[in-house]
């Protein structure tokens, strides 16, 4: 019996999956974030999460971490492919290696395919597209200095600038201020974003931030409702960039969102109200979390697509 892995690892933490040739799943295993290797303490922290991860995993399904040989192994990571491949093909055994993305795991599962757009917006954002003809392209993904533009962390960002604006007399005041320096211990804005370039408030603590903003708006705060609009409409744009990449006028095309920033109700409809403007459009939830993405991605490198399913109801799967 063939056996497939997928693992999605990521800024909040890294899921293995493993299959056999039949889409059953046999152990799911979790473990704390491999995002990024280039440092050494990088490269510790994704061997120590992709090898907690698969003996979890291998336990549940009654393999040994150390001698189990997959068919094919799929690494969709964040922050790119590009320097884990040598330290993952040193942890573990497999006839094809496939390291990639988060993008390209999330919508091998977000649709029934493995075709269409996916589009992300978690700390940062990116928008990506996989059509029938197997080609590919992206939107955005460069990072919070340059881009990530309607993520969480630009979405706090938005809301900060916002505030201090307020705070100094040259901005529509807004209760952002008074939730933000609640939020941070902070007594006033200028302190808040002192705090902001500080060691204590890496970014993903920073974006962890960006539910006030949506309560803001949804209680009609002007400027935190304008905050929400922009996001939702710059991620609809990373989505039509990738679209009018790879897809035609007229013919139909998937699109599933992911990512937190996605729980705003405000932001979700507007982002598919903007979308669905074109008929061939359908916007929707994604079928699959990103590990079972990234194992579907497996199956499909070695030509199969199967239906999962799991062995036992221990396995969530992300779903």
């Amino acid at each position: 019996m063939k056996l497939f892995l997928g693992v999605d690892g990521g800024q909040s933490g890294t899921t293995a999956l493993i299959g056999d040739e039949t889409g059953r799943i046999l152990g799911r295993g979790t473990a704390g974030p491999c995002n990024h290797a280039a440092a050494g303490e990088g490269r510790a922290k994704l061997d120590e999460a992709v090898r907690g991860s698969l003996a979890e995993a291998c336990r549940q399904a009654g393999l040994n971490p150390d001698t189990v040989r997959f068919a094919v192994a799929c690494f969709g990571m964040s922050g790119g492919p590009e320097d884990k491949r040598e330290i993952l093909a040193a942890i573990l055994h497999a006839d094809e290696l496939v390291v990639t993305t988060d993008a390209v795991t999330a919508l091998a599962g977000a649709t029934a395919t493995g075709q269409g757009i996916v589009t992300i917006a978690g700390t940062g954002s990116i928008a990506f597209g996989r059509n029938a003809a197997g080609r590919s392209a992206r939107a955005g993904g460069w990072g919070y200095v340059f881009g990530d533009e309607g993520g969480a962390f630009d979405i706090v960002r938005q809301a900060a600038r916002a505030a201090l604006r307020a705070e100094e007399g040259w901005g529509p005041p807004t209760g952002l201020r008074e939730a933000l320096l609640e939020a941070t211990a902070s007594a006033s804005a200028n302190q808040m974003l002192h705090r902001f370039y500080g060691d204590e408030w890496p970014r993903p603590r920073v974006a962890a931030l960006a539910p006030l903003v949506d309560r803001a708006a949804t209680n009609g705060d002007g400027v935190a409702i304008r905050i929400m609009d922009s996001a939702a409409i710059q991620l609809a744009m990373l989505a039509g960039a990738v679209r009018g990449q790879l897809w035609q006028p007229g013919e139909r095309v998937d699109v599933a969102y992911v990512g937190g920033v996605f729980r705003s109700d405000l932001l979700r409809e507007k982002f598919k109200l903007l979308l669905e403007m074109s008929p061939e459009v359908r916007c929707a939830a994604p079928l699959h979390g990103p590990e079972r993405g990234a194992l579907l991605e497996a199956y499909r490198q070695s030509g199969s697509n199967p239906q999962l399913r799991t062995q036992w109801s221990g396995i969530g799967g992300g779903e």
